[in-house]
């Protein structure tokens, strides 16, 4: 078969199996909400997407993963954490997805010239959201809480996916998987 044909049904499950993962590594720190919250387990998945599907599919994976969570497993609890944060991971997906290709040439700097700005988009698009939603209930979010939830009590999860993230990029180029 024509490998350009198939192209676009790999990347349909890769999408598939980032969505899959999505689902289940929370179960990995679920029984510490804490925990799970600090080292961001369903970002992986949608940033990988992004390197491995393009913008359009990661987009897509991110903004359902929260969504399907919510509908299979009841958390995160869909207002306002699961709609801010199917936003964000969007906007991860998409970002990295969309410079990637551009930079992939660069080796592990490309990696972290995609990285970065989705990682910075990604929580300023999440405390636009929560932002407009708590103006829609009529309750404050104040820069503190932003602070806060985008990047003090996330610090772990950031520093994981500034750490693995590139491993594993390199590692699947190594592997041909990504070109």
């Amino acid at each position: 078969m024509n490998e350009k044909k198939n192209f676009p049904m790999k990347k349909l499950v890769l999408a598939g199996l980032m969505l899959a993962l999505c689902q289940v590594l929370p179960f990995l720190t679920g029984q510490i909400p804490q925990i799970g919250g600090m080292l961001l387990p369903m970002h992986f998945p949608v940033l990988l997407a992004g390197y491995l599907c393009g913008g359009f599919w990661a987009a897509l994976v991110g903004f359902v993963a929260p969504l399907l969570r919510f509908v299979l497993f009841s958390m995160p609890p869909i207002y306002p954490i699961g709609l801010s944060m199917a936003f964000e991971m969007a906007v991860y997906g998409l970002v990295v997805g969309l410079i990637y290709p551009k930079v992939k040439d660069k080796g592990v700097l490309g990696v972290y010239l995609s990285l970065v700005p989705s990682m910075i988009a990604g929580r300023l698009v999440w405390g636009a959201v929560r932002f407009v939603m708590a103006g829609m209930s009529s309750s404050a979010f104040p820069f503190s809480a932003f602070l806060s939830g985008a990047v003090l009590g996330a610090v772990p999860g950031i520093v994981a996916q500034l750490v693995l993230l590139p491993i594993l990029v390199q590692g699947l180029r190594r592997a041909g998987v990504l070109k």
